[in-house]
């Protein structure tokens, strides 16, 4: 059972409170007065590469901080980050989930519990001719992964949210669009591709291609790159193992002997822990 309920409520209201302020921020921000901005900042001139590459970071920084929503969401989804309060536990994937894509907690709870049940097999929704091997065939893979997660309904709540966030924008900047194309729309595809590849892709694809296996494994990456490539996901052997640890504890259970790394049979139970 996951220690970490309280630790992983605290990181979660950093990520939420963190995606909002930039949020609010950079779509207030007049780009096309951002030189001047930054000249009255610093008390220098500020040349244009300067101003992309800011512009550059904004983007990154805002895609990180929207797949860290979708990390809160996969949390509440194994049920560890009020596991004493599941309606609470419920309550923080909805909020999250809401806010990454206006997607529908309850149906991607279920799919995702179909990825830990049926990991690698026809049942599982996520996985998609991981035996195949190539750009055309991970493409293919991307999309059916995505198409798994739209509907008709979701993309309403979608663009009607990103139709109000640029009509709010629009009250205090007049590049309104822009600001919205850059820091809303780019870093949910940029998430999008993110938690593909370092969340199913890589861990899922078949490095033999005749043996058909899309059995989890874990990147070889250093705890911080792991971090900054997708909240640890790319430990997926490990999460797959242990689901009831929160993504912050993923790390730590990499420094088990492998005698401590029992495999844990995938059923029902990892909604709850137990």
């Amino acid at each position: 059972m996951s220690t970490g309920g309280a630790r992983g409520v605290g990181w979660s209201a950093v990520i939420l409170f963190a995606w909002l302020v930039s949020g609010v921020g950079l779509l207030s921000v007049d780009l096309d007065r951002l030189g001047e901005i930054l000249s009255l900042a610093s008390g220098m001139a500020a040349g244009p590469w300067i101003e992309v590459l800011l512009v550059l970071v904004a983007v990154m920084l805002r895609g990180f901080l929207h797949t860290g929503l979708f990390i809160v969401a996969h949390d509440a989804m194994h049920g560890v980050l009020r596991p004493a309060c599941p309606e609470a536990n419920a309550r923080w994937g909805r909020l999250a989930l809401t806010l990454y894509a206006g997607l529908a907690y309850n149906s991607c709870r279920a799919k995702h519990e179909l990825h830990h049940r049926f990991s690698g097999g026809s049942g599982d929704p996520d996985v998609h001719g991981a035996d195949r091997p190539g750009l055309v065939a991970a493409l293919r893979w991307f999309l059916h992964f995505l198409g798994g997660y739209l509907s008709w309904e979701q993309m309403a709540r979608l663009l009607g949210g990103w139709g109000a966030l640029g009509l709010l924008s629009l009250a205090v900047t007049p590049t309104a669009g822009l600001n919205l194309l850059l820091f809303c729309i780019l870093p949910l595809l940029l998430s999008s591709a993110q938690l593909f590849v370092f969340g199913t892709y890589l861990p899922h694809r078949a490095t033999d291609p005749n043996s058909g296996s899309q059995k989890p494994r874990s990147l070889d990456l250093p705890v911080w790159l792991s971090l900054l490539t997708c909240y640890h996901f790319g430990y997926h052997w490990e999460h797959h193992q242990y689901p009831w640890l929160a993504w912050h504890e993923l790390p730590g259970s990499r420094c088990l002997s492998s005698s401590d790394k029992v495999p844990v049979r995938e059923n029902a139970a990892w909604l709850n822990g137990t």
